[in-house]
């Protein structure tokens, strides 16, 4: 055990080492600035960062525009991908149109965004749920394809109607696939939004908070936000990991 958190660690503790022997060498702040200005920042996460907020203040807007996008996404994403994991004409008719649009980045959309919506949250929203929408889509309906037909047979031989089958079997058993499709759809939703504070016209979250701080030259506070991103990032993932060891544990089955 001991050995595998000395693993885990080494990594951290070697780019540490070599960022700050590349700093020192380089000795220039707006190139690569020091481990001690970047953790001043971090250090004080309720601190204003140059009339920006602090970066707590910018890490709950984020955390508020994905989960309004994560969330607008999976209310579409889930049935849809219920009625085409059941229904053969449905998937047929789906199908390419989901193939040509999945590969299509959600940031570029942006322009269609900001022409239909605007600036604003309803265009970020609109590029968050883009990115969610597509992996709980797919998983979804993996999952509903991936029901066992025995015990589809068997209840329905008892005579259960559609809706008793979706709720009693289908759901329950596709419950880990859409799971997983949540998951990964949330950690794509964190990319986007953070893509999306980037845009002209906003001025909060963790996205705007590195844009505005590089234009002023302050590198340290870039790489706090990246690094705020990156923690909050693990701890959304770990949730997800955890419900589902403690809930849906049985998927192998």
């Amino acid at each position: 055990m001991n050995r595998r958190i000395l693993l885990k660690l080494m990594i951290p503790l070697t780019i540490i080492v070599l960022w700050e022997a590349l700093a020192t060498s380089i000795h220039n702040q707006f190139i690569l600035p020091d481990i001690q200005s970047v953790l001043m920042v971090l250090l004080s996460p309720g601190t204003d960062i140059m009339g920006s907020g602090s970066l707590i203040e910018n890490a709950l807007m984020s955390l508020q525009r994905v989960g309004l996008g994560f969330l607008v996404a999976t209310c579409l994403a889930v049935p849809l991908g219920v009625a085409m994991g059941r229904l053969e004409p449905l998937k047929a008719a789906l199908d390419g149109m989901v193939s040509a649009l999945r590969p299509v980045p959600p940031l570029a959309w942006v322009p269609l965004a900001l022409a239909w919506l605007k600036i604003g949250l309803a265009s970020i929203v609109f590029i968050i749920a883009l990115g969610a929408f597509f992996p709980v889509l797919l998983n979804t309906m993996q999952g509903v394809r991936g029901v066992k037909k025995n015990w589809i047979e068997a209840i329905t031989m008892m005579g259960a109607k559609e809706h008793d089958l979706m709720i009693r079997v289908i759901l329950p058993a596709a419950a880990p696939e859409i799971w997983t499709g949540m998951r990964i759809g949330f950690g794509i939703a964190w990319m986007c939004v953070v893509a999306a504070e980037m845009l002209p016209g906003t001025n909060t979250g963790l996205g705007y908070l590195i844009m505005y701080a590089y234009s002023w030259g302050q590198v340290q506070v870039v790489i706090a936000g990246m690094i705020a991103i990156g923690i909050i990032g693990i701890g959304i993932d770990r949730f997800f990991v955890t419900v589902e060891r403690r809930w849906l544990s049985w998927r192998g089955l």
